[in-house]
């Protein structure tokens, strides 16, 4: 699933996802084991975990996790990667919910 994706955009998806693990402004460890599971799938560099988990600290600003910039050949993967890790923790609040319908509308 993410290996038609270069560094960037892997980094990109990660950036996303972590934005998606503060939608409902607490990141659970359901959705912490998510993210290091995506970790190590993509191979990252030792910065990019680093970027990664920074970004589980402090969610990634606004204007930096813009749907329009995530190629039109990449949405659908990139919409159900926020799925999964919204349903991670088997309790998906009304903000997860929301931010996803929307994330899939700005998308399609």
């Amino acid at each position: 699933m993410f290996e038609d994706l270069n560094p960037a955009e892997r980094l990109q998806l990660m950036k996303f996802v972590c934005a998606f693990a503060w939608a409902d402004l607490q990141v659970s460890g359901e959705e912490k084991l998510f993210v290091a599971d995506c970790i190590r799938r993509l191979h990252f560099t030792d910065a990019e975990r680093k970027q990664v988990w920074a970004w589980l600290e402090v969610p990634p600003a606004p204007d930096e996790v813009d749907p329009s910039d995530i190629p039109a050949e990449h949405r659908q993967l990139f919409i159900e990667a926020m799925g999964r890790l919204v349903a991670s923790d088997d309790q998906v609040s009304p903000q997860e919910r929301e931010s996803l319908v929307l994330l899939s509308q700005l998308m399609m």
